[in-house]
């Protein structure tokens, strides 16, 4: 580390210097507050050590300098006119500790070593946390397609609002990731994000679990409970699957949006909520509202901003990207081939389970591929029936007057093979003119 000891004393600041450089630190040595405060506004020092009572600058003003300057400088005072009143007002500054003269160098070492494990764990914290954020916030969106790069700009464009979130998209399209990339990205990131599957619980139990209760509400209320509103307080809760929600529910949870207070089941106290509010849901909920299943006045009070997340068969251009990076997560380092079969395989293969059911195709993959380094196509996609009968549906995914034209002209070959050909009796049973039939004729290409 980098040390800056100041001491009017020279027997101090050679003996201890000395220590402190054969410890491995980088040591500056000065005689005096003034050049100390000098070096504190030009370099920055992981800590100084330094003498309370100097000429010019004492160690409580240099103490005072530093943390102003940067407040991660740790600052060790030394004196040999110690008193509680100084020693009080040193820690109340931030001081990490306080030494009377004489004292062992080594308890100096000592607390320099505390602190060295210190930064290093404070580090370690923040280098973890950065990877946490950036793994929610975009590093597992992957998207290269126009409809993903469009949320990752919105996402980013939201950072600093509080508004309420609609997530709506189809089952397995990521729609917790990106509550998660937008909560990492708020100003909000530093308290907790509180996820809640309103599909999990039964109407009484998810009251419950949202507001809490005291102790005595109900027969089994034992203790008090903080609900999910609570835990969430200054951070961001996740509503998923809220088309699930009663409609009784959602009359209490519209009053809580609308008031941002609420009570625990049972109690009298009023809490106040400081929370945004992210909600997701698999159906469109406007269907919702018009068949009387989700109120109209909540649907406005979460749909403040709406994303809709694609579907992986309508981003076709990212299943190879998506497929790279789960390699890279479930393949434990080893890398592995795709045929060309195998990835003409995974373009055609519409993805009824979304990216979700990618992720586990590639787990599942990579597990079964033993120590070969080539992934099978049939590992990487397996059907039941119902999955084929799904795939096939989704595969016939054409405009609808193309679709018309199909059965039109079906539907005339037909007539035609019943009367033999004979286009005047063909006309009569199609209820059109033998000039339209013939121009159909002529369209399809029907002999």
């Amino acid at each position: 580390m980098k040390v800056l000891l100041a001491d009017d004393e020279k027997i101090t600041r050679l003996t201890l210097g000395d220590d402190l450089e054969a410890a491995g630190h980088e040591v500056k040595a000065v005689a005096d507050g003034k050049e100390a405060f000098e070096l504190i506004d030009k370099e920055r020092f992981d800590v100084l050590v330094t003498d309370i009572k100097m000429p010019g600058v004492t160690g409580i003003e240099l103490l005072a300098k530093a943390k102003d300057t940067a407040p991660d400088t740790e600052v060790i005072l030394i004196t040999g006119f110690g008193t509680i009143e100084s020693a009080v007002e040193a820690m109340k500054l931030g001081a990490y500790d306080y030494i009377l003269k004489p004292f062992l160098n080594e308890k100096i070492l000592s607390l320099l070593e505390k602190i060295e494990r210190l930064k290093r764990l404070t580090e370690e914290n923040v280098r973890l946390r950065e990877e946490l954020i950036g793994r929610y916030r975009f590093d597992r969106l992957v998207g290269k397609s126009k409809k993903m790069q469009e949320i990752f700009g919105l996402i980013d464009t939201l950072r600093d609002n509080d508004c309420s979130i609609l997530i709506q998209g189809e089952t397995g399209t990521g729609k917790e990731l990106i509550a998660h990339a937008i909560h990492h990205s708020s100003r909000r990131k530093e308290r907790p994000l509180v996820i809640l599957s309103c599909s999990q619980f039964p109407e009484t139990l998810l009251e419950d679990e949202l507001f809490g209760h005291e102790k005595g509400a109900y027969t089994d209320a034992r203790d008090r409970k903080v609900g999910r509103f609570e835990g969430a307080q200054g951070g961001t809760l996740f509503l998923d699957d809220i088309d699930d929600m009663t409609l009784p529910t959602q009359v209490k949870l519209l009053r809580i949006l609308q008031e941002r207070k609420f009570e625990r089941l049972g109690g009298t106290e009023t809490i106040s909520l400081d929370i945004r509010v992210i909600s997701a849901t698999k159906v469109d909920l406007e269907e919702a509202v018009a068949q009387g299943s989700f109120r109209e006045d909540l649907f406005y009070r979460l749909n403040v901003v709406k994303l809709v997340l694609p579907p992986l068969r309508d981003r076709p251009e990212d299943v190879l990207l998506l497929t790279e990076h789960f390699l890279r997560i479930h393949g434990g380092g080893r890398e592995f081939e795709l045929q060309p079969p195998t990835l003409e395989a995974l373009l055609n293969y519409p993805w009824p389970g979304n990216v979700r059911e990618l992720e586990n195709a590639v787990e599942r993959a990579t597990a079964l591929a033993g120590r070969s380094r080539i992934l099978k196509k049939e590992h990487l996609i397996r059907q039941s029936a119902t999955q084929s009968k799904v795939v096939a549906q989704l595969k016939d995914l054409r405009p609808l007057r193309e679709v018309v034209a199909e059965g039109e002209m079906l539907h005339i070959k037909n007539v035609l093979k019943h009367t033999q050909g004979q286009k005047a009796k063909t006309a009569e049973i199609l209820d059109i003119s033998r000039k339209n039939l013939w121009e159909k004729m002529r369209e399809y290409g029907i002999e």
